[in-house]
Formats: structure tokens, C-alpha cells, sequence
């Protein structure tokens, strides 16, 4: 339960972490404020009024001779700051108006009840200075107003406000703190993204902590390592390329003078299919070195493509209404898109090439009306070298490596791919770009 309802991101888990166990002590620290510092000062502050009041009553009631009420009510306010009057004839009423604060009400009603003899009420709201005290007598009710500062702690507020501007000052600290800090590792995160959809971005600097400085120290190197590992292997295949077509042209120079014999012709077409292994293999190769992103016009490659399929004596339909732009390496795209509608044409008369914009992603949709590929097979047309002759056509050329070029370069994009079934009948493949 707690996992589902704790944020997820770092961000705000550290805020929780840090603002909580403040947050926390700030509460226990209020609470033993109210229930024993304030609660004790009030409550000796109101047993003082209390037995103030107490003296008064008692000296009203026996006011005769020398002392009148007139005396009284004069010591009464110069000794005591208490004023009263009294209401001939009249009642209490019969619930007090307490504060908010229950510990209050309680510790003066305590007080007032253990000193006074009879009936009480009082009223702590309705005067900013000054507390309402009603006590009943047998033929009337004496009506006391005594200042607040006597029967209440007034410094309370100031203790809560302490409270709650150091918790607010502590949060911003580590807000300021926290979101510098994170800058560092977003700043990352980008570049690491970045790098994996092939752009490069070599202003990138570690910057943060210690650790994340670290971090992105490793990125770096790692990153380096990568080009460099890339860019050999692709040279070496590029090499090996090379060498083996230097003895392949001097067999096919051989193979053709020879007479046009059954042997000689498949002899040819083996040469030929060797060729054609080697530029799968380089063009697998290539395909993983990082090119430079350029912004990609969809509809106006998907109609550069089609111009170079109608050239070679097929035809597809374009279904593009709308432009899509992305950021993206405009050679790798065309790669992909390419391969998927000459696997597509290798297997069906009809091919068809949407374009649409779905969740943030630009998607490339290729159907067919071939055989298609049994939705148990998904999976394992993707992997290098997989060839599914008994879905498709054995005699067509290829070394299984075309769905593969297609799933990493979308993947380097940080897109994908997915087969399903065509409304046409063959295989569809949607090509997932991100925007």
C-alpha cells in the first residue's frame, strides 16, 4: 500500500524523506508545548484569577460599613486588573463560548470550579483583550472582566508561528538543495536519451555531487567506447568486404567466359548471392554507427522512397494526408522503411504505406496482401539470420537480417516496431518513431 501511494519521483521522495522527520518533530515538539508547558502556565495563570474572583465574591457579598461595593470594585481593578458588575435579577447562560483550543477550556473550567462557589460561565471569544467570567448568585450575577494576558498564556501563537515558519524555512532549503542537485542527474538522464537516439551532444559536462559527477564521467567514457567500438567493427566489415569482392569479381570474370552452360549459370547465380550476403552484412554493420540527426519530412521520404520502387518496376500506395517532422537520422529511416516495403514486395502484389501521428510517435504503417506471418513467429523474425521459409517463399534472396536492421534502428530512435495482422490480408508493420 505504501508503494502505490509514495511518489515516484526522486525528487519528491527526498522532499518526503527530509520534510517529513520535520514535520514529525515539529508536532511532538507542539504537542508537550500544549499539553504540559501551556497547559501548566495557563492553568496556574487561571487558578490566580480564579481565587481573585473567589475574594471579590466573597467581599461583595459582605460589602456593608466601611466597605461598600464602590470599594470594592476600586480594589478590584487597581489591585487585581479585574473589573465587574453586577446584573440584578439576571442568569448565566448555560454553555460557556470556549477557544478552539479543548486544553484551555478544560484547564480553566478545572480552575474556576475547584475556587468558586457558585454557578459559572464564561466567554473567551468575544473580547480580543479581555475574558468573560459570569458567576450566579442567589439574586443576581456578578459579571467579571478580566484582561487576557491573567488567565491565558498569550505567547502561544508566537511559539506555533516559530514552529511553522522554521519548517517552512527548512523545506525551502532543501527544495533550493534538492533541485539543483537533480538538475545534475537530469541533465544525464538527457544525455544518456540523447544517446541512444543518436544525437550527440558534446557540450554535456558532469556537473553535481561527487557521485554524480562520477556518473557522468562513466557516461562519457562509456559513450566513447561505444563510437569507437562501432566504428572498428564496421571498418573491419567493411574491410572484409572489400577483400573477399576482389576474388569474387575475378570468379565472376571467370564464370563469364565460360559457355552458358547449367552449371556455369548456377555457379553465377551463387556468386551472386554472395554479393548480396556481403551488402546485408555492411549494411548491418553500418547501421550501428551514430550518423548526425537532421530534421526527417516523413511524407517527402515516404514519397522518395515510392519514386525508387516505382523505378524498379513496382508500385505501392501512399496514404500520408498530413506532414510529420521529427528530429532523426534521415538515412536510417529510409533504411528501415526501405527494408520493410522490399520484404513486403518480395512476398505480395499489393503494398500500402501509412502515415500516421499516435501518442507522441510517429507511426510508419506497412501492409500486404502476402502470406503473412503466423502471430507465433513475431518474435522470431527479429532475430539475425531467422528466416521463416515456410511462411514465406524459399526462393528468395536474403540472408534474415532485414527485420533486424528495422527493430534497431527504430529502437535507436526510441521507437519500435510491431507485426499484426493486415487488413489486406498479409502482414502489417508499424513502425514506432517518437516525435
Amino acid at each position: 500500500m505504501l508503494r502505490n501511494i509514495t511518489p515516484k519521483g526522486l525528487f519528491a521522495r527526498t522532499m518526503l524523506i527530509v520534510t517529513l522527520p520535520i514535520f514529525l518533530m515539529q508536532s511532538v515538539i507542539t504537542y508537550v508545548f500544549f499539553a504540559r508547558h501551556w497547559e501548566e502556565v495557563t492553568g496556574n495563570l487561571a487558578a490566580n484569577v480564579a481565587g481573585d474572583i473567589a475574594t471579590i465574591t466573597k467581599l461583595y457579598e459582605e460589602a456593608a460599613g466601611p466597605i461598600t461595593v464602590e470599594t470594592v470594585n476600586e480594589l478590584a481593578r487597581e489591585q487585581m486588573g479585574i473589573a465587574f458588575r453586577f446584573d440584578k435579577n439576571s442568569e448565566i447562560p448555560t454553555a460557556n463560548r470556549g477557544s478552539i483550543f479543548k486544553v484551555l477550556n478544560r484547564t480553566i473550567d478545572n480552575k474556576l470550579r475547584q475556587k468558586l462557589a457558585y454557578p459559572f460561565w464564561y466567554n473567551t471569544t468575544s473580547y480580543p483583550a479581555y475574558v468573560e467570567i459570569r458567576e450566579q448568585l442567589p439574586n443576581g450575577v456578578l459579571v467579571f472582566f478580566v484582561p487576557r494576558e491573567r488567565i491565558i498564556a498569550t505567547n502561544g501563537h508566537i511559539f506555533v508561528m516559530w514552529l511553522i515558519g522554521a519548517t517552512l524555512l527548512l523545506g525551502f532549503v532543501t527544495w533550493v538543495f534538492m533541485r539543483n542537485q537533480l538538475r545534475s542527474i537530469q541533465r544525464l538522464a538527457t544525455a544518456a536519451e540523447a544517446f541512444g537516439r543518436g544525437r550527440d551532444m558534446p557540450d554535456f559536462k558532469p556537473t553535481g555531487a561527487t557521485e554524480v559527477r562520477q556518473a557522468g564521467r562513466a557516461f562519457m567514457a562509456m559513450r566513447q567506447r561505444i563510437k569507437r567500438h562501432l566504428k572498428q567493427r564496421t571498418e573491419m566489415l567493411a574491410g572484409v568486404s572489400h577483400d573477399l569482392r576482389t576474388p569474387l569479381t575475378r570468379i565472376k570474370l571467370a564464370l563469364a567466359m565460360q559457355p552458358d552452360e547449367k552449371e556455369i549459370a548456377a555457379m553465377r547465380t551463387d556468386i551472386e548471392e554472395m554479393e548480396h550476403m556481403l551488402e546485408e552484412y555492411l549494411a548491418f554493420a553500418r547501421n550501428q554507427v551514430l550518423d548526425q540527426t537532421e530534421v526527417v519530412e516523413l511524407r517527402e521520404l515516404l514519397r522518395d522512397i515510392a519514386n525508387g520502387v516505382s523505378r524498379a518496376g513496382h508500385k505501392i500506395t501512399i496514404d500520408a494526408p498530413h506532414e510529420i517532422s521529427l528530429d532523426a537520422r534521415r538515412s536510417g529511416i529510409k533504411r528501415a522503411v526501405s527494408n520493410l516495403i522490399s520484404n513486403a514486395l518480395k512476398h505480395a502484389k499489393n503494398v500500402r504505406v501509412s502515415l500516421r501521428m499516435k501518442d507522441g510517435n510517429a507511426q510508419i504503417i506497412i501492409d500486404d496482401d502476402g502470406p503473412g506471418i503466423a502471430p507465433e513467429d513475431f518474435d522470431a523474425v527479429f532475430k539475425p539470420f531467422s528466416r521463416l521459409d515456410l511462411a514465406r517463399s524459399q526462393n528468395t534472396p536474403g540472408v534474415g537480417l532485414g527485420l533486424t536492421v528495422v527493430r534497431d534502428i527504430a529502437r535507436a530512435h526510441g521507437g519500435d516496431i510491431d507485426l499484426a495482422k493486415s487488413p489486406m490480408g498479409g502482414l502489417q508493420a508499424i513502425l514506432h518513431i517518437p516525435l
